[in-house]
């Protein structure tokens, strides 16, 4: 704003005080005390952040509608009226974003203005330092003039107490601050929205503001999970500023994209952006050199940045629904990685390279494409738990032997036609479900009783109908599960009465046939050998009764 300066009062001369000259300054104290607050100086910074940050998604938005390719089937008038259309509410997003900050900057270039104002009034009514001829008002002492924004002292003149905005007054106009405290600490507390049980949530100058509190303040944790405006798509480009942070939530928003800066939060060790609508991580993630957690599943990821392998420090990692056909070769590199999700993709094939995740030690890669593993999974020799239900898996790698540490599968909903016998190698497997296989898994491998740790299988809904002989070495088995499976050996009542009584059945079928035991030992054997001998094969070759 300009400002009309009067004519320089000619050098040697003073202004002459008077009833006019006080009444004067009375007057510019009043309408002084009369404004509102003053934004503050994170007021005003954050304000800018939003301005730019909308300036950039504009941008971003214009860039993307001039790549845009026309279907073939529409025709091009309409074609340039839907671009039009989407040009203009680009326009209007990034317009509606910069209003309230626009409003916040031009506030300030008004009290800047008035700033100079008054320190010319206060020159013009004391250059000497009084009020008139070194004279103060009736029961005033001048003091030095400070600004409301905490700029440097000026020059003596106008009270400070009855012309600033005095700062404890604008605490109190500052709410932003009061959420600030509650959302941003120095501290290992974690933080939630406002102590006062407020739950409305931050707009995008509020955001920015917290950003540049949470920044100078070094905090070290902020949780935004599910606390942003739903018209914040984008983050101010200030969020780069948060170097001391350690923790940052920013689920459960309606976030589409992460600032290209976001490398220089150097500090981080956990990011959560699960459930959000990101179409795409930026390069500068793999600067993250510290990440031990990253949450991103629930958004439209359909590829990762060739930086991820950068992420070396990453422990648990989760890319589960999302958009996913590939995994970069890098993932190799992320060998302290030990749990890794990305179920609910649109995967294929895992890359060799997973091999070499030596630490990973749980693998969920339920509802996918996969058709098959590599071998290389033969090199996880600290994987615990593997998940692949619904996918198109036909066959298991024979290197599965190699998986000492294994205690769970889960090969179900798949087209698996047979389960590799070196499987049986890996004797800590406790969970395996390999159900659901339908017309396509019809037996079991013959070793599976070396599984002697094994409490819980699953092989319901399959064309398996004889059980191999060392079944009846799984003493722990407690849980069997075959609705659906036309099984003969055992038969139908025996499955019934559960798992240990087809342990035990499988393992009194194993018994060599002797001579008949005479009346008085056949009812020692009790009624368990009773029950079990009527699905016996009968000595004449037929078979027995069944159910």
């Amino acid at each position: 704003m300009a400002v009309v300066r009067p004519p320089p009062v000619a050098a040697g001369t003073q202004p002459r005080s008077g009833p006019a000259m006080m009444e004067a300054v009375d007057e510019i104290m009043r309408t002084y005390r009369s404004l509102p607050a003053r934004p503050s100086v994170d007021d005003v910074e954050a304000a800018e952040a939003v301005i730019r940050a909308a300036e950039a998604e504009e941008e971003a938005r214009l860039d993307e509608l001039e790549r845009t390719e026309k279907l073939p089937d529409l025709p091009d008038e309409l074609f340039h009226v839907l671009q039009e259309v989407r040009r203009s509410a680009a326009r209007l997003r990034a317009e509606e974003q910069r209003r309230e900050a626009l409003r916040v900057v031009d506030l300030e270039e008004r009290f800047r203005v008035l700033d100079e104002l008054i320190q010319r009034a206060s020159r013009l009514v004391s250059p000497d330092g009084g009020v008139s001829a070194g004279r103060a008002p009736d029961g005033e002492v001048p003091v030095r003039l400070r600004l409301a924004d905490g700029r440097p002292e000026g020059k003596r003149g106008i009270s400070d107490a009855n012309l600033v905005k005095r700062e404890d007054e604008m605490e109190k106009k500052a709410p932003l601050r009061e959420a600030t405290k509650a959302l941003a600490r120095s501290s290992s507390l974690k933080s939630g929205m406002p102590t006062d049980g407020s739950a409305e949530k931050f707009s995008l100058i509020k955001l920015a503001g917290l950003i540049e509190s949470s920044a100078k303040s070094e905090a070290q944790i902020l949780d935004l999970q599910g606390k942003l405006m739903d018209q914040i798509e984008w983050l101010p480009l200030s969020l780069g500023k948060l170097t001391s942070i350690t923790e940052l939530n920013l689920s459960e928003n309606q976030i589409m994209a992460l600032p290209s800066n976001i490398g220089s939060l150097r500090s981080l060790t956990k990011l959560d952006l699960h459930s959000n609508k990101l179409i795409n991580l930026p390069d500068s993630l793999g600067e993250l050199s510290r990440l031990t957690e990253l949450d991103v599943h629930a958004n439209s990821l359909k590829s990762l940045p060739a930086s991820f392998g950068n992420l070396t420090s990453l422990v648990s990692l989760d890319l589960g629904s999302n958009l996913l056909s590939v995994l970069p070769d890098s993932l190799g590199n992320l060998t302290n990685l030990r749990r890794l999700d990305v179920e609910t993709n649109e995967l294929e094939e895992l890359p060799y390279t997973i091999g070499s995740c030596s630490s990973l030690a749980e693998l969920r890669l339920d509802f996918n494409q996969l058709r098959a593993l590599p071998e290389a999974m033969g090199k996880l020799q600290s994987l615990q738990v593997l998940t692949l239900h619904y996918n198109r898996i036909k066959g298991l790698p024979t290197t599965m032997a190699s998986l000492v540490e294994l205690k769970e599968l889960d090969v179900s909903f798949n087209e698996l036609e047979s389960i590799p016998e070196s499987l049986c190698f890996a004797t800590n497997l406790v969970k395996l479900r390999v159900g659901n296989n339908f017309a396509d898994l019809t037996s079991l491998p013959r070793s599976i009783g070396n599984l002697e740790m094994l409490e819980e299988l699953d092989i319901s809904n399959d064309q398996i109908r004889t059980l191999p002989n060392s079944f009846r070495l799984l003493s722990r088995l407690r849980v069997f599960q075959a609705e659906g499976t036309p099984l003969e050996v055992p038969p139908r009542n025996v499955v019934k009465l559960g798992a240990e009584a087809v342990v035990q059945y499988m393992a009194d079928l194993a018994e060599p046939k002797a001579a008949p035991l005479p009346p008085s030992a056949e009812r020692k054997k009790g009624l368990w050998f009773w029950l079990c001998s009527l699905f016996l094969p009968r000595r004449d070759g037929g078979d027995s009764t069944k159910a």
